[in-house]
């Protein structure tokens, strides 16, 4: 039970962190350089919760019980 909490949670931190490096990709059409991009996103917090899901979620793939 716990193995899918914590999937749950780093999925939920991945999305969230997918949806807001995407939604910040609204800044290139007003001018913005990719360099700019990069060191903007950077510089954010919720734009690191895209990785730190993605490690939870790999952890529990990899830490989760053989089904058969």
């Amino acid at each position: 039970m716990g193995y899918i909490f914590v999937f749950l949670i780093g999925f939920g931190l991945a999305v969230s962190g997918g949806v807001t490096i995407i939604a910040y990709l609204n800044f290139l059409p007003a001018g913005i350089t990719w360099i700019e991009y990069f060191i903007f996103i950077s510089g954010r917090m919720e734009c690191y919760f895209l990785p730190v899901g993605m490690v939870l979620m790999a952890f529990v793939v990899y830490r989760y019980p053989n089904a058969s």
